[in-house]
């Protein structure tokens, strides 16, 4: 059988939006309708390029920090969080804040502010610079360190080593955070667990897509922009599942052709800040190029939802009574 004849795409699923991109997004879009252009937004409301730029052309301005917001003005804080020192920094300059935190998120902060007050040292596992990590950190910063990797654990030093707790990013891979906390509790036997999962359903879930299809693929390919965690962690998981290649897209223009040759079954994800019409996109070249015969693979259901930030959800209600 030829490449010709057996080309397929295998399409991951669950895949793209999660409930907090989706909630942070909307809460962006309501907000220009109910108060009008401009609306700041602190950070990317979320890590995808088509997503900024789409909220950028109906009025939104994204600025890195609060002090680049007029006093007075409204600001979005990303579904990344933020620390309290950003809180306070906006109630100085008399802003209107709408926090589209992702709930998923501010759960870790609470985590983290509890531990605090148990006074344990907390090692936070993440990607330094993160926005996440910087918000989670900036919680009980005088408590928390952070570790990116297993082999920073040695690196660990702690008041009390029998006093320690652990949590996570919510974005990172699954695998990769389990070998980071043995190697914790290897040091520390008396680790104390966050009472649940920190990283989030949606990279979960889609890492569990990824995983089950990597297997059959002569090429991944994972729609989502170089600065979203979760998707570069995509690519990471298709190639130690399996995958033959695996490679990181914004969107289907930059898709290199030579990637195609000689491959027969094409994987296809996207992180969880990307709208599906940049995989359709995606889809249309693959089918071009052949790959018209598409597999949807699913591995779980997802149904949650959150509702908008309660600001918001004020201001809203107020408008039809």
């Amino acid at each position: 059988m030829t490449a010709t004849n057996r080309r397929r795409v295998l399409l991951a699923n669950p895949r793209g939006y999660c409930a907090g991109v989706d909630r942070a997004v909307v809460t962006v879009e309501k907000a220009l309708e109910q108060y009008g252009a401009p609306i700041y937004v602190r950070k990317q409301i979320v890590h995808n390029t088509h997503v900024v730029s789409t909220l950028e052309k109906r009025g939104a301005i994204f600025v890195e920090e609060t002090d680049e917001v007029p006093e007075g003005a409204i600001v979005v804080f990303s579904a990344h969080g933020v620390s309290p020192m950003v809180h306070e920094e906006a109630d100085k300059r008399r802003l209107k804040t709408i926090d589209a935190t992702c709930p998923l998120v501010t759960k870790v902060h609470k985590e983290a502010k509890r531990f605090a007050t148990q006074d344990r040292d907390i090692i936070l596992i993440g990607h330094i610079g993160h926005e996440e990590v910087e918000g989670t950190s900036g919680e009980a910063p005088e408590h928390i360190q952070i570790v990116e990797s297993p082999d920073q654990v040695d690196q660990v030093e702690v008041r009390d080593p029998d006093n320690v707790s652990w949590l996570s990013q919510t974005t990172l891979s699954v695998d990769e955070t389990n070998q980071t906390v043995d190697a914790l509790r290897e040091k520390f036997p008396n680790l104390l667990d966050p009472p649940s999962d920190d990283i989030c359903y949606a990279t979960s879930n889609r890492q569990d897509a990824v995983k089950s299809i990597a297997p059959e693929c002569d090429l991944v390919i994972v729609v989502g922009s170089d600065n979203s965690s979760n998707s570069v962690r995509l690519v990471e998981v298709a190639l130690e599942a399996g995958a033959s290649a695996a490679h990181l897209i914004d969107n289907a223009s930059l898709m290199d052709e030579a990637w195609l040759e000689g491959v027969g079954t094409v994987g296809v994800t996207s992180g969880a800040s990307v709208p599906d019409i940049l995989v359709r996109e995606l889809l249309d070249m693959l089918s071009g190029h052949g790959f018209d015969n598409v597999e949807t693979v699913k591995t779980a259901e997802e149904s949650l939802t959150f509702s908008l930030p309660k600001e918001l959800r004020r201001d809203l209600r107020a408008e039809t009574v």
